[in-house]
């Protein structure tokens, strides 16, 4: 299959297809090497990677096309999980500060994170308080001119590496954001998941924190900028699909079994079917939302729900069955389906997880 055919779809214009093309000859040149254990190291050096080629200034940007950020998604996705995930984490932890943040601090950090000299992240989430924002007990408090924040957070991508935070925090006037520096916050508890990605817990202590738009917006901020960046979510996704789909072809076609090969059995094709077809059916979801966003720009809760939770529900059956396809190939420590395989349970989960999407879909058109 041509993994640029559906370039040439009305969603897009011919500057996102040259971006495609111009993104796929850099990851070739430049990712090969993207994959190990040493996830805060890899990860900083693809920052700065994909700071100097340019391509972090589309996610970095206080009027982002989002077409563009899941265009880039999808093909760094093909290639390495880890350089999708440095992509969008500049993007997501900058995000609250393009949309909202003061003259001043848009100065002090966004020119820094779109060149790749400083480590974005988004600190929303709380040991009680995932997809529940309005458990979140993280405080803020106003002393003089300046704010202080006391709390822990948890699951925060880039945590541990990060030079400074956005952090969402209840002040009396309700949730709020803020930019927090490093310094300010202890990030020493790490975590480790399925597929090696820096995360740690972060705890504030009279951490000084500045204020992101007005007191009490906070919640809206987030969800703004989770409007921008779940659409991407799905493009991630199918650019794991895409490559299990490529290395289930490859192996298809070279295994011999019974005298004909893998490919020439009809539980095979069947399989190859179905990869194929929910492939387009999540392209067709994802490029809808960013397309909707990018060209009328308004909300896409509902569009980013349904294009999130197809895509990536997808993608974990695409890549189940890309292992079944390679056999003890999909196993083996290494293999592009086995990292695959680590790589894609995480989308299930974060920036809302496949149950909260079908709430906030079913509340959508119920209201409607």
């Amino acid at each position: 299959m041509d993994r640029f055919a559906h370039y040439d779809w009305p969603f897009f214009e011919p500057k996102h297809a040259q971006l495609a093309r111009e993104v796929e000859g850099w990851a070739k040149d430049n990712l090969a090497h993207a994959h190990g254990e040493n996830a805060d190291a890899i990860c900083k050096r693809l920052v700065q990677d994909l700071g100097c080629a340019g391509y972090l200034n589309h996610c970095v940007s206080e009027k982002p096309d989002v077409r563009s950020i899941a265009i880039l998604r999808e093909v760094l996705a093909y290639h390495a999980g880890l350089a999708d995930f440095a992509f969008v984490m500049q993007g997501l932890g900058s995000g609250p500060i393009a949309l909202a943040g003061s003259d001043a601090l848009k100065k002090k950090y966004l020119p820094k994170a779109a060149a790749g000299d400083a480590i974005a992240a988004f600190a929303l989430s709380e040991p009680d308080a995932g997809s529940d924002v309005q458990a979140m007990s993280t405080s803020a408090k106003k002393k003089g001119d300046a704010w202080v924040l006391d709390g822990t957070k948890t699951w925060i991508s880039n945590g541990g590496i990060a030079d400074f935070y956005v952090v969402f925090a209840k002040a009396d006037e309700g949730i709020s954001a803020f930019v927090v520096d490093a310094k300010e916050v202890d990030a020493s508890e790490r975590i480790e998941i399925v597929a090696p990605h820096p995360m740690a817990v972060i705890k504030l202590t009279n951490s000084r924190g500045m204020l992101l738009g007005e007191p009490g917006q906070g919640f809206k901020l987030a969800m703004r900028n989770l409007d921008i960046f779940r659409t991407t979510v799905a493009a991630a996704a199918l650019g794991f699909s895409r490559r299990a789909l490529d290395e289930s072809l490859a192996r298809a076609r070279d295994r011999k079994m019974f005298g004909q090969a893998l490919a020439d059995f009809q539980m095979t094709q069947a399989k190859l079917a179905d990869m194929a077809t929910a492939i387009d059916a999540g392209a067709l979801l994802a490029y809808r939302s960013a397309w909707v966003k990018d060209s009328k720009n308004q909300r896409v809760t509902r569009e980013a729900a349904m294009a999130k939770m197809f895509a990536t529900e997808a993608a974990q059956t695409i890549i189940d069955d890309a292992v079944q396809i390679c056999g003890g190939l999909g196993v083996m420590r290494g293999h592009p389906v086995e990292r695959l395989y680590r790589e894609v349970r995480a989308l299930r989960i974060y920036e809302g997880a496949t149950e909260v999407q079908k709430l906030i879909i079913s509340r959508d058109i119920l209201k409607a």
